[in-house]
């Protein structure tokens, strides 16, 4: 039998070379899945018990929030809904210093929440708001900072589709990683907010106030009632029916897929065009999710009987450090990863070793998935290679360097590191349904 470390760096290595040659994430997984059930586990019939066993793993009922999610949040997107949602915001702050800095997060906060996706709400928020915060006046630490911050919102705030994956691969509960997103979502958007109103009180210039448009004790209301409540609702209503135990985390996902498109009936804007774009959008994301969920599966099966996972737990527990220096460890593994990887390929790369280790170090395993999801939402934003940096930069107006996106970001990633520090003091931050 080939000594643990060789094969765990045969497989990860292969992996890593075939991404290097180009090769879509999945698909490098199940290539080096094959190759490692033919050396680890005896030739082909052991590549067909894998392949078995990893269709295996698509049955699992917990897969289902996932499409359900993602249609969900292309329906808010194309709809129009979410740009209801973010105009009342606009409309309601009113002259206040920093307005657009606040409208961003506010508005940012409810749409990354419903659409999900961390990219598509930085795109958005990008193309829309940047330009007209530097017609402004505003500075970048003002415009492009919270915009990169809200971002990463959608991988903790539920519906979160990632969290979803990141459950079942890492088999544990849907319904209660997605709870407990909750609350440390909204924590960490109050001190995007906090952070703003002390950078306006440091730098008035930064972000300089301008006559807006009054708008009557009437009509705000009315901008609540009909413009945000609806759409905040949807959110609302999954959650509690999630927590309160009346649906599933399938059974909600559906609900709030149900939910977006009675509203698209009722403000006329459910279109077919709307409809064909939403599904042919989920229907991507859903077919990647799949084939990530089958090379994980697999993957993991592999890392057991090659000795693998069982030899680096080994390994990393014979320090005998404390568990939270492990934990540090794994984090800032995480971050470096997401300075060249996409988050995906690091949950599949990581899940089979963090989650057994964790365990064994006696870490609540909700708990450490939610910190691993921050892990994942700093990496989208740190230097020099987070992906939503590059997002930002495509959708930023010309003459916009890389340096300045780097600097405006680092405040909002020095947010969410406080939040993190507070889940390990207040774990019941993260446990706060139990």
């Amino acid at each position: 039998m080939m000594e643990w470390y060789w094969a765990l760096a045969l497989l990860i290595g292969g992996i890593v070379f075939l991404m290097a040659l180009g090769m879509p994430v999945a698909i490098a997984f199940l290539a080096a899945n094959i190759a490692g059930a033919w050396v680890f586990m005896g030739g082909f019939n052991a590549v067909i018990l894998m392949l078995d066993n990893g269709f295996g793993a698509l049955s699992r009922f917990a897969l289902i929030p996932i499409p359900l999610f993602l249609l969900m949040g292309e329906l808010f997107f194309h709809t129009g809904l979410g740009a209801r949602m973010f105009n009342a915001i606009d409309r309601l702050l009113g002259r206040v210093p920093g307005r657009l800095s606040y409208v961003t997060v506010l508005g940012g906060t409810g749409f990354a929440t419903l659409s999900g996706s961390s990219m598509g709400s930085t795109a958005l928020l990008g193309s829309l708001m940047v330009p007209e915060m530097q017609a402004r006046g505003y500075r970048n630490k003002f415009s492009i900072g919270p915009i990169l911050g809200t971002g990463g919102l959608a991988i903790i705030i539920p519906p979160s589709a990632l969290a979803v994956l990141l459950a079942t691969l890492a088999q544990i509960d849907v319904g209660a990683l997605l709870i407990a997103g909750v609350l440390p979502g909204l924590v960490l958007a109050a001190l995007y907010v906090g952070l703003i109103w002390l950078q306006t009180r440091l730098d008035p210039e930064g972000a300089p106030a301008y006559e807006v448009p009054q708008v009557a004790p009437f009509e705000k209301l009315l901008l609540v009632l009909r413009d945000i409540v609806p759409m905040a609702g949807v959110m609302v209503v999954v959650v509690l029916m999630m927590l309160y135990g009346f649906a599933t985390p399938s059974e909600a996902a559906a609900f709030g897929a149900l939910g977006v498109v009675l509203l698209g009936l009722a403000f006329r804007c459910l279109t077919w065009e709307a409809i064909r774009k939403s599904v042919e959008g989920a229907l991507k994301v859903t077919l990647m999710a799949y084939l990530i969920v089958f090379g994980s599966a697999t993957f993991s099966q592999l890392l057991a009987f090659s000795g693998a996972s069982s030899g680096l737990i080994r390994w990393a527990t014979g320090f005998e450090l404390e568990p939270l220096w492990m934990l540090a460890a794994m984090f800032a593994v995480l971050l470096l990863l997401g300075m060249f990887m996409e988050q995906i390929s690091i949950m599949l790369l990581t899940v089979p070793i963090f989650f057994p280790l964790a365990q064994s170090l006696g870490f609540d395993l909700i708990w450490f998935a939610l910190i691993m999801l921050l892990a994942l939402e700093i990496s989208f934003t740190t230097p020099p290679f987070g992906l939503l940096l590059f997002v930002m930069k495509g959708v930023s107006p010309p003459g916009t360097t890389m340096r300045e996106i780097y600097m405006a970001a680092l405040p909002f990633i020095g947010c969410s590191l406080l939040l993190v520090g507070l889940l390990v003091i207040f774990p019941d931050l993260a446990l706060w349904a139990r």
